[in-house]
């Protein structure tokens, strides 16, 4: 039997938040939660597909994006 999965570790990214967020209009807040980030410097991997890559995209100057 085949297997649909794909291997998750292979198409991930990895986001942390740098700077805060307040002051910031409720949209970005909305976003950053989106992502899953919280707090300050909080490390998430998130799947590397279109919406979350546009999540990041508005969000870009508060974190910092890499690879695994």
């Amino acid at each position: 039997m085949v297997s649909s999965r794909k291997d998750s570790t292979a198409s991930t990214i990895v986001i942390q938040l740098k700077r805060s967020p307040i002051g910031s209009p409720q949209k970005i807040r909305r976003n950053l939660m989106g992502l899953g980030l919280r707090r300050m410097h909080q490390v998430v991997e998130r799947p590397d597909t279109n919406q979350v890559r546009g999540l990041v995209n508005k969000v870009k100057h508060l974190v910092e994006v890499t690879n695994p």
